[in-house]
């Protein structure tokens, strides 16, 4: 994949699928800005990338602040000149998992603050920054739940939709503009998030996995593998669309 010297922003990569990806531009040569709002897991992931001959640079930010999404790609825009490739992963999942007319007001809140409006920012911001310098790369991370029904996560299955749907919109938007905007779909991919998933029951793992036709989860760094190259030269003819890694399960 041809992505040296390539400056890369990547949220949520403190950890889970963010942190794998980081990882992989960084082995691939790119210059790695890893964001999350917990800045000791952005700093140990910085520090991998650097200790294996990488270039990574950790900054604490939250995405549902705009004015530290402004701030993230100000300071990388003014160190490194370009904003090349923006990796929009910063996710969360509800604390609860219930159906709809129990679903909580918070979870409903900040799920849709994180995964959504978190997306919106930073696509906002960022495809400002590509228009200035006229080109630009950016991958959503979106999910199985954005594309078909799941029950009992109804604010999270919402966002994910909406990462869908403001995809494809913003592609269409500036595909003359030389700027590409794509979105990954990972199924049931090791990450914290299924960890809270299969903690609500011993054998929550054994149903997941029937629903799985290659009868395993996701690795993290197969989702990154997808986003690394939606981020490269090599797919660059590809906007608009949605990949899904699911091992069959959307079948």
């Amino acid at each position: 994949m041809r992505l040296e010297q390539k400056v890369v922003i990547i949220t949520g990569a403190g950890s889970g699928i963010g942190a794998a990806t980081a990882k992989l531009f960084g082995s691939h040569g790119a210059n790695v800005i890893a964001s999350d709002i917990n800045l000791e897991n952005a700093k140990n992931v910085a520090e991998k990338i650097n200790a294996s001959g990488g270039r990574a640079q950790a900054v604490q930010s939250d995405v549902t602040n705009y004015e530290q999404v402004e701030r993230l790609i100000a300071d990388a825009v003014t160190e490194h000149g370009r904003l090349d490739v923006m990796v929009n992963n910063a996710g969360i999942g509800g604390k609860h998992q219930l159906k709809t007319a129990d679903h909580t007001h918070d979870d409903w809140h900040n799920v849709i603050a994180v995964n959504q409006t978190g997306v919106f920012y930073c696509m906002k911001v960022g495809i400002a920054q590509m228009l200035k310098q006229g080109y630009g790369s950016m991958v959503n991370v979106a999910s199985l739940a954005g594309l078909k029904a799941s029950g009992n996560n109804l604010s999270y299955s919402a966002s994910k939709f909406a990462v869908v749907g403001m995809t494809k919109s913003a592609a269409l938007e500036y595909g003359r503009k030389n700027i590409r905007i794509n979105a990954v779909c990972p199924g049931f991919t090791h990450s914290a998030l299924l960890d809270q998933l299969l903690s609500v029951s011993p054998d929550m793992g054994d149903k997941l996995k029937r629903f799985i036709p290659m009868g395993r989860f996701g690795e993290a760094e197969e989702i990154a593998e997808a986003i690394c190259w939606l981020a490269s030269e090599n797919s660059k003819f590809i906007t608009g669309q949605t990949i899904t890694l699911d091992g069959g399960t959307s079948l």
